[in-house]
């Protein structure tokens, strides 16, 4: 039976309040309306984004999830990108291509993701009802659910042979990381380069790194379980900051000789961001920040850092143009340029996922967990999660 028009019952991930667990509930998602997609979630991340968010007010209730892949289930009047049956990605950086951003070729912010930050629709209203409640929207994706409605703008159409609880990863922390080295910093072939923070972001910009030509690649992280998959993937050394009595940039300005050319701070910690910052050489070396700073959190730098070379830049989903580069990485997936089964290891249900995040917030699980669903909720088959170590 067609569910085109009609109001679709299935299964999501409801946060009702501040400081309350993820709540497994019935809603009910609408038909989409002009220039929106309706899509059949099969792939979703519990990203590290998601477990800041859960310390920060937002407006409730809501459904969060912002790292997804799926199958269009309809379409509003006015779509031309996609049809129903297409693989899709979901981006929470959209792609307008009108803005003044989507046309300066060397820019990938566009402006409409401003309109993701109202927690609704573009006419202001929700496509989600539970209990008789409209549900907030996330970031524009609300992937914690078996059905989403999302922006044609915010779609990208992939491969219909691509392995959406593989290329899901593609929808931001894959394209976040490989993308900080590949695109803003614009790695060489031959430099030296440190990151900081090995979680699944961070292994993706080792995996960018190496792919630029990097010669040596040093992993840093607290936690020495995660060193033997940074080096699968591309480091040629990792290092612990508890190991040394003097600060970390020393340790890298004496490894290196004179500081690393390419510096990645990947965990969203101020001080870190400091301190990778000193650890680049002095005349040239470029540090980025890819890891999420909470809003109005101030950064403390030494100014003399800057009377030299370095230089401190940012990065939003890997500076890809989102539209655009999706269904290109996807394309280069499937040819093999790169793999991200290292990036996959466990397995778990939905129904878990307040579990999930309490072993990330305690370190149990070093990457955030990739949530995929392989049936709607009227199949029984429920939703298993795939961690990323």
């Amino acid at each position: 039976m067609s569910t085109t028009g009609k109001v679709i019952k299935c299964r999501a991930a409801v946060l009702w309040k501040a400081g309350a667990p993820f709540s497994i509930e019935e809603v009910e998602v609408a038909p989409p309306k002009a220039k929106e997609v309706r899509i059949k979630i099969t792939a979703t991340g519990l990203c590290g984004t998601e477990i800041k968010m859960l310390e920060n007010q937002m407006q409730y209730p809501i459904i969060l999830g912002h790292e997804g892949a799926g199958i269009v289930e309809s379409v509003g009047e006015g779509v031309s990108t996609v049809k129903a049956g297409d693989k899709v990605i979901t981006l929470f950086l959209p792609q307008c291509g009108e803005c003044a951003s989507c046309l300066n070729s060397e820019d990938n912010y566009c402006i409409q993701l401003k309109q993701s930050h109202t927690s609704l629709m573009t006419d202001g209203t929700s496509r989600f009802t539970c209990k008789g409640k409209p549900i907030y929207h996330f970031a524009n994706t609300s992937t914690f659910s078996e059905y989403t409605v999302i922006r044609e703008i915010s779609v990208a159409k992939i491969d219909a042979m691509a392995p959406l609880e593989k290329v899901c990863l593609i929808s931001c922390g894959f394209s976040t990381g490989y993308g900080a080295a590949i695109n803003t910093a614009k790695v060489t072939p031959g430099s030296t380069c440190a990151v900081f923070g090995l979680g699944g972001v961070g292994l993706s910009v080792v995996m960018g790194c190496k792919a630029a030509g990097a010669a040596r690649i040093i992993g840093v992280d607290i936690n020495k379980d995660k060193f033997e998959k940074a080096k699968q993937v591309g480091a040629t050394e990792c290092i612990s900051p508890q190991d040394f009595k003097k600060p970390i940039q020393d340790v890298l300005v004496e490894m290196t000789g004179a500081g690393v050319e390419f510096c990645f701070e990947v965990i969203g910690n101020p001080e870190m961001v400091a301190a990778a910052l000193a650890s680049c050489h002095e005349s040239h070396g470029v540090c980025v920040i890819v890891g999420l700073i909470d809003y109005g959190v101030q950064l403390n730098i030494n100014g003399y850092l800057f009377f030299s070379g370095r230089s401190l830049k940012g990065s939003v989903f890997g500076g890809w143009k989102s539209r655009e580069n999706v269904s290109k990485l996807v394309s280069d997936y499937m040819a093999k340029k790169f793999n991200l089964d290292p990036l996959i290891t466990h397995t778990m249900n939905l129904d878990k996922i307040n579990e999930a995040v309490k072993f990330m917030k305690t370190g149990k699980w070093q990457v955030p967990p990739l949530i995929f669903m392989s049936e709607c909720l009227g199949q029984r088959e429920g939703i298993r999660c795939v961690m990323l170590l």
